[in-house]
């Protein structure tokens, strides 16, 4: 067993397991609604939150969870959060009431958010540079996979043996994984305690719940005043965790400074915000203009979308060993830029007398974008990051990833609704709407040609980030230790 604890490849095999895990869950859920409307006797409101509730609290932990895996390991926190997300499942499956089901996804969530940032961070800690982008590839490869196999497998499930399945098969994956995480994936620690700053998560979750609950509820309650206040309290907050960080630079901050002296960390973050909102606002829209426009039922709906998924998965596990080779924000670049040229075709086939077929070509270029960018944005954004702040720096670039999804989502069908009367109807609305993800990549593709050259060692800002977070942990009393493994 210590062969394999040694081989960063079998650690790539159990983290990309438990992130299989949990996207496959989350792909099963949305064709799972209808069935749970039925079987518990509730609402679509309240049956979405079986949605919401799960995507505000991964929102809400992520960064938290990223500095919890610095504090007391990320294979710690990996092994919790799907222990997490197993019993979860499981109080999932057996729910039977609409209260006890958006509960128990809340607690999924919480395992969710806990693994997302300490696979990023062990992948970083366990893989040269130079393998890097492949292990990141293949990582992102898995997600591909979940995404093609979620809805037909969730649908071969809920029609043989009901809806409760699609969470009950996660118990024998989850114990498996439970106990590759202990005996495969090694404890690599910095070797001094980090100190949590209660009133940091406070301020951060406070602030991030109220910003995901107003994005994710705005079209549904027609962007009212409760929604605009909850954007203001999450921006207030926003500004006292900023203040409190600020005066926390020396005491084990939740998002160190340091970062974002980093130039390549902070423009990725922008970049990696503007690569998710697009994929997840064009999903939105090409699955509203099939069903609302074309009339086409929910399944055929889903078969539109699998090229792109395809596409991605495919791409991904190349895109990955390329990036190994040559530099990352070329590969970036391009891969923005053939999905935004996908969203564009996709767009000019919004007329409503084009077949639904004709639409599967389009989404095949933007998965092979989305493909591109899975592995570089993540080594591009990593590149300079110290060893000992990876776990903070995973943590905030996927709650960026996060918010960008939440943000674009809302923003695609917020669009989409104020300019159907000025467009004349549904179908040239959504159509228009889609300038927004285009927009958005092409500024993306733009950012990236302000990133540096990539240099085989450390750059001076990523030297500088480390002198100076270690004298602040000079300054506190602990100097700081390279990673351990045990």
């Amino acid at each position: 067993m210590s062969r394999l604890r040694d081989n960063p490849w079998a650690t790539l095999v159990v983290l990309s397991l438990g992130y299989f895990m949990t996207l496959l869950d989350s792909t099963m859920v949305t064709i799972a609604i209808p069935g749970i409307i039925g079987s518990l006797h509730t609402t679509l409101p309240v049956a979405l939150w079986a949605l919401n509730g799960y995507i505000i609290t991964v929102t809400v932990l992520l960064i938290t969870a990223g500095r919890l895996g610095d504090r007391y390991g990320p294979r710690q926190l990996f092994v919790v959060g799907i222990a997490f997300f197993t019993v979860a499942s499981l109080l999932c499956g057996l729910a039977t009431a609409p209260g006890v089901l958006v509960g128990a996804r809340v607690l999924q969530g919480v395992g969710a958010a806990l693994l997302m940032p300490q696979s990023l961070t062990l992948i970083v800690a366990t893989f040269p540079r130079e393998r890097r982008g492949t292990a990141l590839g293949v990582w992102g490869a898995i997600g591909g996979v979940a995404s093609v196999l979620g809805p037909s497998l969730g649908g071969l499930l809920i029609d043989a043996v009901g809806w409760r399945w699609i969470f009950l098969i996660n118990l024998p994956i989850g114990m498996l994984v439970v106990a590759a995480g202990l005996t495969v994936v090694p404890d690599l620690r910095t070797g001094r305690q980090h100190r949590l700053d209660v009133l940091g998560v406070v301020l951060a979750s406070t602030a991030l719940g109220c910003f995901a609950y107003a994005v994710t509820n705005g079209a549904d309650q027609h962007w009212g005043p409760v929604v605009w206040a909850l954007l203001v309290a999450a921006a207030l907050l926003g500004v006292g965790f900023a203040v409190r960080q600020r005066q926390r630079q020396d005491r084990d901050p939740l998002v160190p400074f340091a970062l974002l002296r980093i130039r390549s960390f902070t423009v990725m973050l922008g970049v990696a915000a503007a690569i998710t909102g697009a994929t997840f606002g064009i999903t939105v829209l090409a699955v509203l203009y099939s069903q609302s426009v074309l009339g086409l039922s929910p399944f055929r709906a889903g078969l539109i979308l699998a090229p792109a998924s395809a596409t991605s998965m495919l791409v991904a596990f190349y895109a990955g060993r390329l990036a190994d080779r040559m530099e990352g924000r070329h590969i970036l670049l391009t891969g923005m830029l053939v999905q935004a040229a996908g969203i564009l075709w996709t767009a000019l086939l919004m007329t409503g007398s084009a077949s639904w077929t004709a639409f599967l070509a389009p989404m095949a270029v933007i998965g092979v974008g989305n493909g591109c960018s899975i592995a570089p944005r993540t080594t591009v954004a990593m590149r300079e990051v110290p060893q000992e702040l990876t776990g903070a720096a995973s943590g905030v670039l996927e709650t960026v990833r996060q918010a960008g999804a939440l943000v674009f989502t809302a923003g695609v069908v917020a669009l989409a609704q104020g300019l159907r009367s000025v467009t004349g109807g549904v179908g040239p609305a959504m159509r228009a709407a889609t300038l927004l993800p285009i927009a958005a990549l092409v500024l993306g593709a733009v950012a990236c040609l302000a990133l540096a050259r990539e240099a085989a060692e450390p750059t001076d800002a990523a030297q500088k980030a480390q002198k100076a977070q270690e004298a602040q942990e000079a300054e506190a009393g602990a100097p700081a230790q390279p990673l351990a493994s045990d």
